[in-house]
């Protein structure tokens, strides 16, 4: 799909990861709607992009909010918002609105700007959206946030689940799972650490935003979902593969 003049929604872009994907799909000609709660930081995107974005301040855990942001039917919808990895206290040990709150931001919000695009991009005969998991949702390994992991993990199972059933109608559903990355924060909390703490470098900014453009541009790569490992090669995961009629349940 060609970027250049398309509208693309990214959630959670005033800062960092969505900060970059924002500024680098609008590098390639797109239109961009830099969406999160964080108004100052969103104006600096758009400040930094210029007249080809838009703020949209939204709390994507009010429904109406998100459905308000998702009228423009853009083509290509980024959903990176998520966090609460480093909340305390996290599940069991936290009351229900916090850790009901950590699933509204990394699922449910995602899953309600998807269903939300679908049918514009279906009526305009295409569109991709791009999903952001985290590493934080694969294996079988204790997590620090029971919640914020638990959330990853379904985006990536919903981004397998989707891709095959939309595809026919030219939209394409993918899932970029990048492992800790080299934003300014990260890079910052890394540096924090001692040297025996710190392990591998982090995954560059660049090789996310790099994930996310080629998964909205090669329509080969539909229901690709792409692991972004700092102490590994970038691989796709090995129950990934393209949307074929095989992998719908009768």
């Amino acid at each position: 799909m060609d970027i250049a003049r398309k509208l693309a929604v990214v959630t959670g872009a005033a800062v960092g990861i969505g900060r970059a994907i924002a500024v680098r799909l609008a590098a390639a000609g797109a239109e961009v709607v830099v969406a999160d709660v964080d108004a100052a930081g969103a104006a600096e995107t758009c400040a930094l992009i210029g007249p080809a974005a838009r703020c949209v301040e939204v709390d994507l855990r009010d429904d109406a909010a998100v459905r308000e942001l998702m009228a423009c039917q853009p083509q290509i919808l980024v959903n990176n918002a998520g966090g609460g990895a480093v909340l305390r206290p996290c599940f069991p040990e936290a009351n229900l609105a916090r850790w009901s709150a950590s699933l509204d931001v990394n699922l449910r919000a995602p899953m309600l700007t998807t269903q939300l695009a679908l049918p514009g991009m279906r009526a305009a005969g295409g569109g991709a959206v791009v999903n952001v998991g985290s590493t934080a949702g694969l294996g079988f390994e204790p997590h620090v946030s029971p919640e914020y992991s638990a959330a990853k993990a379904a985006l990536i199972r919903l981004t397998a689940t989707l891709a095959p059933l939309h595809a026919s109608h030219g939209v394409r559903v993918n899932c970029v799972v990048p492992d800790w990355v080299a934003t300014p924060r990260g890079l910052r909390e890394r540096e924090a650490l001692s040297p025996a703490e710190r392990g591998p470098e982090l995954v560059p900014l660049d090789s996310v935003t790099d994930a996310v453009v080629r998964f909205v541009t090669d329509e080969s790569l539909a229901g690709r979902v792409l692991l972004l490992d700092r102490a590994a090669e970038p691989r796709y995961l090995p129950w990934s593969r393209p949307p074929s009629a095989d992998t719908i349940p009768p």
